[in-house]
């Protein structure tokens, strides 16, 4: 009989201060108890309320954490296109890594792992006049592509957040779907 391993996923969250990067990261974390027994999140952040590096790492999985420090992640996620060559080399070989394209220049120095690049930035503006959204449109993508955990879970979670305010709610929800909507094609 074969034996399933256990699923385990490891990212990086990476962007500038104010662009999302802790929000989406204590969403899927807070979303991911609901599915696995074991989860953790470590922000990191520069001194800089707003523009500064900003980036948080997320474990969850069905065995014990042993650290929440990482050197290579499973999975990145990357919301400043021109953060690309430092946050390549911190994508596992056969891992993914999902950029918004914006910015996004230069070649790829390795081929060992798959690029996702997708205007959710682009996405954000045309389709709320704003760029805020785009960290969730990513996160959407990233639920898709990966099949970490149901897009039910992270819903219950966007709203049980933000429940009060409804109109926060609504473009929250419509983001995280368009993201779906761009994960799976």
């Amino acid at each position: 009989m074969e034996e399933k391993n256990p699923f385990r996923d490891e990212l990086f969250i990476a962007g500038l201060g104010g662009m999302g990067v802790l929000l989406i990261g204590s969403l899927l974390a807070t979303a991911a108890f609901k599915k696995y027994e074991y989860v953790s999140w470590l922000p990191s952040y520069g001194v800089q309320p707003r523009g500064g590096l900003s980036e948080c790492t997320a474990i969850f999985s069905e065995e014990r954490i042993s650290s929440p420090l990482l050197d290579q992640a499973k999975t990145v996620i990357l919301m400043d296109g021109p953060q690309y060559s430092v946050m390549e080399p911190r994508v596992r070989s056969g891992g993914l890594m999902i950029v918004d394209q914006t910015g996004l220049e230069g070649e790829r120095s390795r081929k060992d792992f798959q690029l996702l690049s997708v205007p959710a930035r682009d996405t954000s503006i045309s389709s709320f006049g704003e760029v805020g959204p785009t960290n969730l449109i990513l996160l959407g993508v990233y639920i898709a592509a990966t099949g970490a955990m149901p897009s039910e879970v992270i819903s219950e979670e966007l709203e049980k957040r933000f429940k009060k305010k409804e109109n926060v709610l609504s473009r929250n929800m419509t983001a995280f779907n368009k993201g779906l909507e761009m994960g799976r094609t």
